[in-house]
């Protein structure tokens, strides 16, 4: 027992020291936003909001200088539209101009958005301030952070972010921007689909094994629609020996603008149509935001309930004009609306089996998550293409938090979870540009190299090789080709080109090293990196040549500082720096070449030659001693080119605007903490004096009051009434506090007194029951002494005294002040207490358990037997004592006697028989 207290003792300290590590994650859909947690001694689980729900509106709402979420801001969205903000992530990243933030304006037209002075991008202009779209986002991370917190009882800031497989670089940066204005770590970003296929496979290991099993993981959610076919595989580490599952994507299709949103804006339009059909006003419904509001909220209800039921009422009091609204919808009328959108919904499970180079054959089943799968029809079009039933045991609405919380445990300290590795898929080709000039002297050629391909796996390192350049040029990085991409989708994705690198100082570079000998120019080595978040980081360009080498020289200060750009590129400390090129060449290698530009390839990226590390066959004069000891070897060294990037994609919030929006939030952050706390002492000033006047109008309470206490308590409760909702009303924190103080200090007499008169019975009857108790010890205990009974002497007689002493004391306390108590009114001040009673309690019970435990621990004199066999022995005669010759008499004859010793009345034991056997 001791042990287990030893171990779970360890177990908190170890807990409460990895406080640090709790993290969360937050899946942020148009509609809906989950919060997953993961802290010290609580497993995965999804966050309750305020109202004790697993997902709450990714809604944000500002009216009157207040800031509400949630469900409260939808209410504030219904009677002031443009107040609300909604569906916001796919207008990350995005100009003014984009055809996203166009059809945004088209289904949401309550909204004034100008143009960012700056950068051009989306801000919604309010009643006293603009936001931005990140500084919104961010709000709603905060919230997301909060609902953590309140979760699980720990401070957190470290965050797994799930986002759309389709954003583009621009969208990611101005996600990770969000995190920054909120104060998170965000510790990765995961596409949605991934999140869920990583989820689903945490929840399958047992299945997994070496054989390759296919996946389709459709999701429909409120505003896009995305299929993503994956692998999963348990695959064997070559270094480590480890064999772990790997979950891979092979696949992706998508349809941006295809989700339960666009169902539901046809409904409220249909709905809309109707009731101006009715003619019930003049007015034109279409005109007022407001109720258009009203409208797009029954939409979603009337949308939701006809997933299970053939046909349901929308039904809105007061739509327009105080005029009610109520007609019937049928199923087969929500289908007809949305005539044109059901050929959409197979394209990107299509597409995805297109881009993985499979067949429908080979997948073992096709998944659902999202709100949107659970459309009757989305259902019965999917079964058609696949000829099977489809997967529904999947958690539609979480499964993505799940599994980036999942990922957020094993990229923080202090979690040790099951290896999973995860390799996702790019979804737009990234390539490289640049010109080389002609050897005949004509016009520079522009060549094309594709960096990161079609559905190739990330995160991933890839390194170009330049070598014909010799003076300061420029490359450019830019999405490759996309013409696999749906219709119009190439303009969503705004610009197409990421950025330019110029390089600088390239001729001063070569120049310094082509005056030492034996120099072979490996070219200049441009390096990138396409991490787990998607985003693509270039960490470095570097000039790279072999050197001979002769044993007994000094290393060069170059040699010494070695290949620095390599190493944090990503080489391993036991790998030579030569073979970390090696390796990344070798994946460009596979790269498609543009045909016209083969002759040219060695402007790709390729691998390093192997050297020799000695030069074993050349021969060396005899005449030159010193030279026999000298083995020449070649050195890889590596010199920094100076470059810089130029990024040509919409640029996130940054410098001084970033600092701006993390002091705008600071300010709504503290103010709507300060505001929650007034609210928080206004309601407790209120409620005190209501309830207090609601108790006193009952004779329980009233009887344990004045005449004269009751009036002034009354008088005050009034006038604090009053004065909360007159002069009071705009009064700071500190002077609420003082009212309060002063009412509890008037009533919380009269209160402790009709508690004491409401506990003293139970305190009372404890009293009794403890009493007779200790009377029957005490009567027990005085029969436990020397005197009384030698053979159980367990108390002492002094013992015994001080127990009979504390008994009467207690019972003449008791007996005084209760009969004192009963005299007076219960509007006096009380004599005896409920504390005064327990404390008189502790005292006698101290003296009872004393005698309690030491009569638990007693145990019986054992009788002197061996001190009266050893007596009799030495009255023995010699002539009695057998002498050596005689013989041995058996040893176990004491123990036979011992055996025959039986206790007699009294509890000693009898003296042993003279006449044994023996």
């Amino acid at each position: 027992m001791r042990l287990f207290f030893v171990i779970s003792t360890l177990f908190l300290v170890f807990n409460v020291n990895q406080v640090e590590n709790a993290a969360f994650s937050v899946d942020l859909g148009s509609e809906w936003m989950k919060v997953g947690v993961v802290s010290p001694g609580v497993p995965m689980e999804i966050a309750l909001n305020k109202e004790s729900k697993r997902k709450s509106p990714s809604v944000l709402a500002f009216r009157d200088g207040f800031r509400t979420f949630g469900e409260d801001a939808q209410q504030v969205g219904i009677r002031f539209p443009p107040n609300s903000h909604a569906y916001l992530m796919d207008l990350l990243g995005k100009t003014v101009d984009n055809p996203i933030v166009d059809l945004y304006r088209k289904r949401f037209p309550q909204y004034e958005i100008i143009p960012d002075e700056e950068r051009n991008t989306v801000v919604f202009k309010g009643e006293d301030e603009q936001f931005s779209v990140e500084e919104l986002i961010a709000q709603m991370l905060l919230k997301a952070k909060e609902f953590a917190e309140n979760f699980s009882n720990l401070p957190m800031s470290d965050v797994v972010l799930v986002v759309p497989g389709y954003f583009g670089q621009a969208e990611r940066q101005a996600l990770l921007t969000a995190g920054k204005i909120a104060k998170l770590k965000v510790l990765s970003l995961i596409n949605d689909y991934t999140a869920v296929a990583l989820n689903y496979g945490v929840f399958n290991q047992a299945n997994i094994n070496e054989t390759a099993q296919y996946f389709i993981f459709y999701d429909m959610g409120a505003q896009k629609t995305s299929a993503a076919l994956v692998s999963y595989q348990l695959v064997k580490d070559k270094q480590t020996k480890e064999t772990s599952p790997v979950v891979q994507v092979l696949g992706v299709g998508y349809d941006r603008n295809l989700g339960g949103l666009e169902i539901q804006l046809r409904l409220r339009d249909y709905l809309a149509k109707e009731f101006n059909a009715m003619k019930k006003t003049k007015t034109d419904v279409f005109t007022n935001s407001k109720s258009m509001a009203k409208l797009f909220k029954e939409a979603g209800r009337v949308k939701n309930v006809l997933s299970a039921n053939s046909d349901h009422f929308a039904q809105i009091e007061n739509l327009l004009d105080e005029q009610d609204f109520k007609l019937k919808v049928t199923r087969e009328t929500l289908e007809s609306l949305c005539e044109d959108i059901w050929p959409r919904v197979v394209k990107p499970l299509q597409n995805a089996v297109k881009a993985a180079g499979l067949s429908l054959d080979t997948v073992k089943q096709v998944i659902l998550f999202g709100g949107g799968t659970r459309v009757p029809k989305v259902q019965e079009i999917l079964k058609e293409e696949i000829k099977s039933e489809l997967g529904k045991n999947l958690n539609a609405d979480e499964a993505a938090a799940m599994g980036a919380v999942y990922k957020a445990a094993e990229l923080t300290h202090g979690f040790k979870v099951k290896k999973f590795i995860v390799k996702d898929a790019v979804l737009f080709p990234i390539q490289v540009t640049f010109e080389r000039e002609s050897n005949d002297g004509g016009a520079a050629k522009t060549v094309k190299r594709v960096l990161f391909g079609q559905m190739n796996s990330y995160p991933q390192k890839k390194v170009i090789t330049f070598n014909k350049h010799t003076s300061d040029f420029d490359f450019f990085i830019h999405y490759g080709d996309l013409n696999h991409l749906p219709e119009g989708e190439i303009s969503n994705l705004g610009t197409l080109n990421f950025s330019q690198v110029s390089l600088k100082g390239v001729s001063d570079v070569l120049d310094s090293f082509k005056k030492n000998e034996g120099v072979d120019s490996k070219g200049i080595k441009a390096y990138f990196v396409l991490d787990e978040s998607g985003i693509l980081t270039s960490p470095g360009v570097e000039y790279v040549y072999d050197k001979p080498k002769v044993e007994d020289d000094i290393e060069s200060t170059l040699s010494k500082l070695g290949s620095t750009i390599t190493n944090l590129f990503g080489g391993k400390k036991d790998e030579k720096p030569e073979e970390v090129e090696k390796k990344e060449g070798e994946e460009n290698n596979g790269e498609e070449v543009n045909k016209e530009e083969k002759p040219d390839e060695k402007e790709t990226e390729k691998p390093v030659e192997e050297k020799p590390e000695e030069k074993k066959d050349e021969k060396v004069p005899e005449d030159n001693a010193a030279a026999k000891n000298e083995t020449v070897k070649l050195v890889v060294v590596k010199e920094p080119v100076e470059f810089v990037v130029s990024y040509k994609y919409t640029q996130s919030l940054a410098g001084s605007s970033l600092d701006a929006s993390i002091q705008k939030l600071d300010k709504l952050n503290k103010a709507e903490a300060d505001r929650a706390a007034r609210e928080s002492i206004f309601n407790a000033l209120e409620s005190h004096a209501i309830e207090t006047q609601e108790k006193l109008s009952h004779d329980e309470y009233a009887s344990c009051a004045t005449e004269t206490e009751i009036e002034k308590i009354v008088k005050e409760c009034n006038d604090v009434s009053d004065w909360l909702y007159e002069d009071g009303s705009d009064a700071d924190i500190k002077e609420y506090e003082k009212r309060l103080r002063a009412l509890e200090k008037l009533t919380n007499v009269v209160f402790a007194r009709h508690w004491e008169h409401e506990e003293r019975p139970e305190a009372v009857k404890a009293m009794k029951n403890l009493v007779d108790a200790s009377k029957k010890f005490h009567i027990s205990a005085q029969n436990m002494t020397k005197e009384t009974n030698p053979d159980k002497d367990i108390f002492t007689t002094g013992e015994v005294v001080a127990l009979e002493k504390a008994l009467n004391e207690t019972i003449k306390w008791f007996d005084t002040q209760t009969e004192e108590q009963k005299k007076l009114p219960k509007n006096q001040d009380v004599i005896v207490t409920v504390k005064d009673i327990t404390d008189k309690m502790a005292l006698l019970e101290r003296e009872v358990n004393y005698l309690v435990s030491k009569m638990k621990y007693w145990r019986p004199k054992k009788p002197k037997v061996v001190e009266e066999k050893k007596n009799k022995t030495e009255e023995a005669t010699p002539e009695d004592k057998p002498s050596n010759d005689t013989t041995e008499v058996p040893t176990d004859t004491d123990d036979n006697d011992a055996k025959e010793e039986k206790p007699n009345a009294s509890g000693s034991e009898q003296p042993v028989d003279d006449h044994s056997e023996l």
